[in-house]
């Protein structure tokens, strides 16, 4: 079993990730390791952020194409969790 440590890596702050926390219902967004499933992304933050989790939606986002001169490369794909909490729970990410 994984640790919650090794699952989250760390929430996603944009300004569209923002807006999601600052809705009701509240939702929060992570990058999450790769191979995390909805149960351990749920168990991680119930445990990490002492809150309890409504539901966890997965998203795979494919890593951006990149060019130096005429090398043509991509970024890492990568996997973010966005995480709805129960009503009256709060995350503290700042």
């Amino acid at each position: 079993m994984k640790s919650p440590y090794e699952i989250l890596i760390r929430p996603v702050i944009t300004e569209k990730a923002s807006q999601l926390s600052e809705s009701d219902p509240k939702q929060y967004v992570f990058r999450v390791q790769p191979g995390a499933n909805k149960v351990e992304i749920r168990r991680a933050v119930e445990i990490h952020y002492n809150v309890k989790v409504r539901k966890v939606n997965t998203i795979n986002m494919l890593g951006k194409k990149r060019r130096l001169r005429y090398v043509q490369g991509r970024r890492p794909s990568w996997k973010k969790a966005i995480v709805t909490l129960e009503p009256g729970q709060d995350i503290h990410v700042y």
